[in-house]
């Protein structure tokens, strides 16, 4: 099923626009640190629909609106709306408004989290990741679904999860975008990384000027979008398909559920599915 091409509204919490063969695609909650809660993703998902179906978009840019790229997912903010119903998209998984404890997440995090990332990752244009500031949590999860990166030089990747005694986020690609020693350094110690030292390992393909960072991923946009347009679909396909082959896909399946037995034990064991960590308590631990 389609969805809706109609241009986002400015109450919706992502701009979209284009910029000749380029769609800009903004995430616009600056005020949070673009974290994520469901209408976020959901008016992401409008917006990455809208690009595949303009013919004249060649190229989709993400980026963030303010300081930071994307502090995760929405844990903490007056907006936060994990509990509400949306009309699904990603899979065929229940409505988990209606539903209680690892039922409920389990259909959720299936639908806006694995299930939203895996579809955006199979868009049949390139994405490029525009990253400044925070790249946390469920932000990493945003850029790795893209096919390049570009940091600025205040740029900095974290997953600070293993806090909650949770092993990463729902989209586990961290032993694919580094090497398995340094993810799981990346994990053990919550620490974060620098875009220099992402670039270094390759999760990055460029790292420039903050004042540069808007200018460069869109000329690299518009270089890349004089290829061929079904050249690019099917070289994306390749590469992801090399990735699959590599255990990608077998592999989040096997540790999203790692993810859920996780919160199930904190549940059982203590006072939230969250192992206690708030927002504040993640920021007081370094995250």
């Amino acid at each position: 099923m389609r969805m809706p091409t109609a241009r986002t509204t400015p109450s919706e919490p992502v701009r979209y626009e284009r910029r000749g063969s380029v769609a800009l695609v903004t995430m616009d909650r600056p005020e949070y640190r673009n974290a994520q809660n469901s209408a976020m993703t959901y008016a992401l998902d409008r917006a990455f629909y809208r690009a595949a179906d303009d013919d004249e978009v060649r190229v989709v840019v993400l980026a963030g609106a303010g300081r930071h790229f994307s502090a995760g997912h929405d844990i903490g903010t007056p907006e936060r709306d994990a509990h509400l119903p949306f009309d699904r998209r990603a899979g065929l998984w229940w409505d988990h408004s209606r539903k209680s404890g690892a039922e409920s997440r389990f259909a959720r995090e299936s639908e806006v989290y694995l299930g939203m990332c895996r579809r955006w990752r199979e868009l049949p244009k390139p994405v490029i990741a525009s990253v400044q500031g925070a790249c946390v949590a469920g932000g990493l999860m945003l850029a790795w679904i893209c096919d390049l990166i570009v940091a600025s030089e205040d740029a900095f990747f974290a997953d600070p999860v293993v806090r909650m005694g949770i092993p990463g986020v729902e989209y586990f690609a961290h032993p694919w975008v580094m090497p398995p020693r340094i993810a799981k350094e990346f994990l053990y110690t919550g620490d974060r990384m620098s875009a220099r030292r992402a670039y270094e390992l390759g999760m990055v393909n460029r790292v420039v000027a903050r004042e540069e960072l808007s200018r460069h991923t869109l000329e690299l946009a518009e270089r890349i979008a004089a290829m061929p347009r079904m050249g690019l679909a099917l070289t994306k396909r390749a590469v992801n398909q090399a990735e699959d082959l590599q255990g990608l896909h077998s592999g989040l399946d096997s540790v999203f559920g790692l993810h859920h037995l996780a919160h199930a034990h904190n549940a059982e064991t203590g006072d939230d599915p969250l192992g206690g960590m708030d927002v504040r308590a993640m920021k007081e631990a370094g995250g």
